[in-house]
């Protein structure tokens, strides 16, 4: 038997370096439970869905630790598409 997976829409707080020209560029994920996570990289900033949870915005593909996830932005909340939280 195959066990389904449920996703929840996690807020979280960002630490984003602002441009000149108006851009954001998130730097850092930080929990509400203190953890925290270094973005390494941004590859991609579009307007788009969160399929798993619902709702749109600005989503950034970023790498953390190595691997691919997605951070939005939603009206000045920031969240991630999660499993009880984890990234």
């Amino acid at each position: 038997m195959s066990q389904q997976v449920e996703f929840v829409k996690t807020y979280v707080n960002v630490i984003v370096e602002h441009q000149s020209d108006g851009r954001k560029t998130p730097k850092e994920i930080r929990f509400d439970d203190g953890r925290r996570f270094e973005i390494d990289k941004v590859t991609e900033r579009r307007r788009a869905a969160a399929t798993k949870v619902g709702g749109t915005g600005i989503r950034y593909t970023v790498f953390i630790q190595g691997k691919e996830r997605k951070l939005f932005e939603d009206d000045d909340l920031w969240f991630v598409e999660g499993i009880e939280g984890r990234i």
